[in-house]
């Protein structure tokens, strides 16, 4: 199974350059299942129904977010009824949405699973945890299993990571905007990157305008940033898993300019 996994989509830039690619992306790399972190797709903060219905018909499965997905008023009762946005699983039980999808593609059952880290995060529960309990919950013919690892310490990511080497396919993290260069196949088969890398505008400050930035740390009364534009890339890895077995076989990590 091929599968393509796109790092933070942020605001419009980021989003134009996923409708436009995505289904030159798949047929490019037979992809059998495409996933993104959308938390930042509107504006930079949360999802809305019509952007995430957008998406889903161009051409994105599954979406996974993180600490900014309730941003947006809207996304509280979407995702209680949309089961392919996923929230952080270790957010508190009675919190609309699931941090678990779990669908059949090509015939094989396939699990994503979204996360969150607690370093330098908003409270949550503990990932590591929860991660044990949800893939206690999987039925045993799950072989294929992804995990989004939403944090900002490097450290957790890369704990997580040699955590679940073996019991799950992939384990990438996003939320840093930055991409990462360790992508390697773990010695028990699971493919793993520390961050993927944000899709959007780099002419700014992690998708953001950099003077509206800048402002935010030099001053306090600065504006809320707005979105960035220009330098548009796409950061996304794809990843080869055995059907069979659920291990990876191989993962490339991309890093793509992008002309509207």
């Amino acid at each position: 199974m091929k599968l393509l996994i796109l790092g933070d989509v942020v605001a419009k830039p980021g989003r134009q350059a996923v409708l436009e690619r995505i289904q030159d992306l798949r047929e490019q790399y037979a992809i059998d299942l495409a996933i993104m972190n959308a938390e930042n797709v509107a504006g930079g903060f949360s999802i809305t129904p019509v952007l995430a219905e957008e998406l889903f018909s161009e051409g994105i499965d599954v979406m996974t977010s993180g600490n900014h997905i309730f941003d947006k008023k809207e996304a509280v009762s979407y995702i209680a009824k949309q089961p392919r946005l996923l929230r952080p699983a270790n957010y508190p039980p009675n919190t609309p949405g699931s941090g678990l999808w779990v669908g059949v593609v090509n015939e094989i059952k396939t699990a994503v699973i979204n996360l969150m880290g607690r370093v330098f995060m908003p409270p949550a529960d503990d990932p590591f945890r929860v991660a044990d309990q949800l893939l206690e919950s999987l039925p045993g013919d799950t072989r294929v299993r992804i995990v989004d690892m939403h944090c900002e310490a490097t450290s957790e990511k890369v704990a997580m990571g040699w955590y679940l080497d073996g019991r799950v396919s992939v384990v990438v993290g996003t939320h840093t905007h930055v991409q990462t260069a360790d992508q390697r196949v773990l010695p028990n088969g699971t493919a793993y990157l520390t961050d993927i890398g944000m899709t959007g505008s780099y002419s700014g400050v992690i998708g953001m305008n950099k003077t509206d930035t800048i402002a935010r740390f030099t001053s306090v009364v600065a504006k809320r940033a707005d979105q960035a534009t220009g330098d548009v890339r796409i950061c996304a890895v794809v990843v080869d898993v055995d059907e069979t077995s659920g291990r990876a076989r191989h993962i490339e990590r991309l890093n793509l300019s992008h002309l509207s």
